[in-house]
């Protein structure tokens, strides 16, 4: 009986997960498409719970339903000319699209059996969080500030390209 509920939330999330992409992909109206989304990020967000991963179930929250889905939902709803915009999908597109996503699927199944996986040793139980904030400040310290550093100078550029010329 214990190992049968961690099966039903299973389920019942990849179920969510996979009604709400296909109403992503699918859906005529932007911001139903959106909310879906929504849906969708939730869900990946409660397969890292289900697989002990507590910064990357923290991290898809923060990052894309709190920042990227938010863009998304306020890009729809201030752009005016969205709404005449039509959204129909021509049939010579689907056949196509149907033969790629096949051909890469096949693709993915076969390498995933023919790969000999290595089995990883065995973590201690509890929160990433900790482990990977002391790695990120004592063994990785000069990727991340690198990192840091590439970002400011990539927000500098863009705020740069946006000025306009009467402003220099």
């Amino acid at each position: 009986m214990e190992d049968l509920a961690p099966k039903i939330i299973f389920w019942v999330f990849a179920a969510l997960m996979l009604g709400s992409a296909l109403i992503v992909v699918a859906g005529k109206n932007l911001v139903r498409s959106a909310f879906a989304l929504l849906a969708t990020f939730f869900s990946v967000a409660a397969f890292y719970v289900m697989l002990g991963a507590d910064f990357l179930a923290g991290a898809q929250v923060l990052v894309y339903v709190g920042g990227i889905l938010t863009l998304i939902l306020f890009g729809v709803m201030l752009t005016n000319r969205i709404y005449s915009l039509e959204l129909n999908t021509p049939r010579f597109q689907v056949v196509p699209g149907a033969l790629v996503s096949a051909a890469i699927f096949m693709i993915l199944v076969t390498v995933v059996r023919v790969t000999p996986w290595k089995q990883a040793s065995i973590v201690e139980e509890g929160p990433t969080t900790a482990r990977i904030g002391q790695a990120l400040m004592n063994q990785y310290v000069l990727p991340f500030e690198v990192a840091s550093v590439l970002l400011l100078i990539a927000l500098l550029g863009a705020a740069m390209l946006v000025r306009r010329r009467t402003d220099l």
